[in-house]
């Protein structure tokens, strides 16, 4: 039960610092289309720019995206552009492949 509650924790802290802004500075940074991004993340193309325009997506598509530039090295806070963490190719050599990436069943 620790588990679950933990894994609800930090899914609603990486709700809370991935915004909309975020999104569309990684893609900048890493020189990402929402095309691209979305064969990247598994999220479609609508569901990118819906979440761009600042409109309701699903939390399993806000962490994917997350998760996904996550893997690439960056980290993310409120109120700030993305960043690098110190790892340059990011915590998990397989970020897909995390229990915590498909959410959705």
């Amino acid at each position: 039960m620790a588990s679950y509650a933990m894994k609800i924790t930090l899914e609603r802290i990486a709700l809370f610092q991935f915004t909309p802004a975020h999104c569309a500075q990684a893609r900048a940074m890493l020189g990402w289309s929402v095309d691209e991004l979305s064969r990247e993340s598994g999220v479609s193309v609508d569901m990118i720019e819906r979440f761009e325009a600042k409109r309701d997506v699903a939390d399993a598509d806000r962490l994917a995206l997350a998760y996904r530039f996550e893997s690439e090295g960056l980290v993310f806070f409120p109120g700030f552009a993305p960043g690098r963490g110190m790892n340059m190719k990011g915590a998990s050599a397989d970020a897909v492949g995390r229990a915590e990436y498909a959410m959705a069943d």
